[in-house]
Order: C-alpha cells, then structure tokens, then sequence
C-alpha cells in the first residue's frame, strides 16, 4: 500500500515535469501503481483508515505524484459524502491521456482553498477553475471515454491535468494578491 510518504513533495523537480504519453497496453507495473494509487485515495476518505494508516485525505492523484512520468492518473470521487464509513460509495476514473475538449465559460473555486497531497502546506488563495469541463481519455484497457464533468469533479480534473502538465495549483494563485477574481468567480 502507498504511504504518504511515498508521494512527491512540491519541492521534489520531478514534479515539474511534463508526463508522457501512455503507450497501450499498460505495463503490469502501471497497472499495479494505478491500483495502489486508488487504494490510497479510497483509504484516505474513509476516516478509521485514514486515521489508521496516516493518510491525507485525497481525491485525485497523477502516477507523476508517484515519481512514475506517465500521463495517467487516478480520481476517486465519493458518491454520498455523508453516509457512515462502512457505507461509502465511490465513483473511480482512471483517466490515460487526457484532453480538455470542452469547457464552460464560468469559472468556480474552492472556498477553503484548494489543495494537493504534493503540498504539504496551507496555501492562501483563490484557484480559479472551469466549472464545467469535457474530457476525452482512455482507460486502462485503452477504450476511449469521454466525461462531462462538473463543480468538484471538474476541479480535480484540472488539478491531476495540470500536474501531467508539471503545473501546481499554487502555480494559478497571484503571488501579490492571493483572492484576486474572488468577486468574478463562484465559490463551492
């Protein structure tokens, strides 16, 4: 099982890097590292394993996060977020080759501010994101899909997007003024 400490910290240059393309079919070993990244991520929302195993509590994460410079990445979306533990349920997308072939006009952010399990930090600021997003990708059998995503899921896919593209959250947020568009955007 992956560890916290198996995920690359912002200062770590390899997260500067732009991934590159998958060629299928997938390595037995990017299929393993793709499993291994869905288990944390459900583990990490689910509070006594969290607890248990000392996990951040994530949504999304890209095999670059991995030290793995591939563009694949994993995003595991909890479907009713106030149902106890032992009854969550999660919609997971693994996503090879992404692109954002469609986007809404509105933009939206996270209201208590975004965050990356590469950032281990409290960041100041406001990301501005499409609210709306298209993305057409593969999966891991290398079928095509296609996903209209919206409000926090759409975020998470820009997030793991970005980090294929060796871009941090941080990166959107104006150094000398971190709530700057606050009044042009909606906050979720």
């Amino acid at each position: 099982m992956l560890k916290t400490k198996d995920i690359l910290d912002e200062k770590d240059k390899r997260l500067r890097l732009v991934s590159k393309d998958v060629v299928f079919p997938l390595s037995k070993e990017d299929k393993d590292i793709i499993d291994k990244m869905i288990e944390y991520l459900v583990n990490s929302q689910i509070d006594e394993l969290a607890e248990k195993y000392d996990l951040r509590p994530g949504m999304g994460m890209s095999a670059i996060q991995v030290g793995v410079n591939k563009r694949y990445f994993v995003i595991v979306n909890e479907v009713d977020p106030d149902e106890e533990d032992n009854n969550k349920r999660f919609d997971t997308y693994i996503v090879v080759n992404p692109k954002i072939i469609s986007n809404s006009m509105e933009k939206i952010y996270v209201d208590m501010g975004e965050g990356c399990l590469s950032v281990n930090r409290d960041v100041e600021g406001i990301v501005p994101r499409y609210a709306r997003v298209t993305v057409e990708y593969f999966d891991e059998n290398g079928q095509k899909k296609t996903t209209r995503a919206r409000e926090e899921l759409a975020i998470a896919f820009q997030h793991e997007i970005d980090h294929l593209n060796g871009i941090l959250f941080t990166d959107h947020i104006d150094k000398n003024n971190p709530y700057k568009g606050q009044d042009e955007y909606r906050a979720i």
